[in-house]
């Protein structure tokens, strides 16, 4: 068999496109080998050096400098100028780390706690009137262990639909996390996460169930210099 890296699921990333049509999807990578099935040449996004280099400058300035400025206006105006799509009512706090921030959409009314990691390298799409807890790791891939060259696995796209909560220090990996379900302090989430459910645990295992009545309150949250 000819070397060729791993691709995403495509009936999966099919399923969250269609749950999130507002989607924005990152570029598949590119690679090349030679006669002998050596990789010569890998790039994990497949997009032209100048938009590269507006991304990765504008990722830089904002993870070094502008998260931590005390004024929801200013980062999210930044933000949306370098390409994010952020809802009314919503607002990202201090301290948050993003990657690439033009694959990245948020929905109305959401709230995204201090210190979080929003990983849009495949594309991370957040509904209406969702509340991610401080240090929470939202993480869209990793690297294949038994590639010869230990290249990146392109991580499928995260959605997560309105009405979720995930509480302080979980990390959920390429996540598809159903509306209204709550993912538990400190909980490891590697697969989806049903409407409603409660899951809780490494890895993250069904624990409960939410009253799919309550879901009819407002998410957004903006303190002050937050």
């Amino acid at each position: 068999m000819p070397y060729e890296p791993k691709f995403a699921d495509p009936e999966v990333v099919a399923r969250k496109v269609a749950a999130a049509p507002t989607l924005k999807l990152a570029p598949p990578h590119e690679f090349i080998v030679d006669e002998n099935d050596n990789l010569v040449y890998y790039k994990m996004q497949s997009m032209r050096f100048a938009r590269k280099a507006r991304n990765r400058l504008g990722e830089l300035i904002y993870n070094s400098f502008v998260t931590h400025i005390p004024s929801h206006a200013v980062r999210q105006g930044y933000l949306r100028l370098f390409g994010a799509t952020i809802g009314k009512g919503s607002a990202i706090m201090r301290g948050t780390t993003i990657l690439d921030i033009e694959f990245l959409t948020i929905g109305d009314g959401t709230t995204i706690g201090n210190r979080c990691l929003l990983d849009s390298r495949a594309g991370l799409w957040i509904g209406n009137n969702v509340t991610i807890a401080s240090d929470v790791r939202l993480v869209g891939g990793g690297h294949n262990i038994n590639d010869p060259y230990f290249l990146p696995v392109p991580g499928e796209p995260s959605v997560i639909e309105d009405y979720v909560w995930i509480a302080t220090s979980a990390i959920v990996i390429a996540a598809f996390i159903r509306r209204g379900a709550v993912v538990a302090a400190g909980a490891v989430v590697i697969k989806e996460v049903g409407e409603c459910e409660v899951v809780g645990g490494n890895p993250a295992k069904v624990i409960g169930k939410r009253d799919p009545n309550a879901l009819k309150y407002s998410g957004g949250y903006r303190p002050l210099f937050g």
